[in-house]
């Protein structure tokens, strides 16, 4: 197992600016502060499942509304991921998981194939959680698919509260990726026929 798989990303632009620290081979020690309460809570679903450590800080044009905002903790969580990975060598590559949170049940399925594709099919009851924009779902989950190089598929199978279809979302996202980016002691080189990704 390398020895160290971290990385700590900076992106600013004219509407935000956001830093990660990320750990992929962590103890889902979690930090986040992105002026987004909700999203702070669904990272840290991703970092508790994943047994990621994840630190985020972002400032952004939340007066107008969250959407930059969480589209660029998606880019930059993207690019720590593919920084983490580096050629991803050794890496298991594919992971998934179905995980049920009370009456919905969600499918998430990843390939860390570099070929970025997000696959969403999901249908969300209510257009806010709180004071969360539920559209925001898939432009978060776009952003960190394009950014991380991640073939990324969410299927919601069933389910009918709101808050309890995003968390599994994103608990399932978190045990995907944990699954994805471990190592596995039987791959010695780059997991694909073509030698690359």
């Amino acid at each position: 197992m390398p020895n160290e798989r971290t990385a700590s990303i900076e992106r600013q632009t004219a509407e935000t600016r956001v830093a990660v620290e990320l750990t992929l081979d962590g103890s889902g020690v979690r930090r986040c502060n992105s002026g987004v309460p909700f999203l702070d809570h669904m990272l840290g679903h991703v970092a508790a499942h994943g047994l990621f450590d994840l630190g985020v800080t972002a400032q952004g044009d939340t007066e107008i509304d969250d959407h930059h905002t969480i589209e660029d903790v998606g880019i930059v969580l993207g690019q720590a991921f593919a920084s983490a990975l580096g050629d991803r060598r050794g890496i298991t590559r594919y992971g998934s998981s179905t995980l049920p949170m009370d009456e919905a049940l969600v499918l998430v399925a990843l390939d860390f194939s570099r070929r970025p594709l997000l696959v969403y099919d999901a249908s969300i009851p209510s257009e806010r959680v709180g004071s969360f924009d539920t559209e925001l779902v898939p432009e978060f989950l776009r952003a960190l698919a394009n950014h991380a190089g991640l073939t990324l598929h969410v299927k919601v199978l069933y389910g009918s509260n709101s808050h309890h279809i995003i968390e599994a979302i994103f608990k399932g996202l978190g045990r995907a990726l944990r699954q994805a980016v471990s190592i596995d002691p039987r791959q010695t080189g780059i997991p694909s026929t073509k030698g690359t990704l």
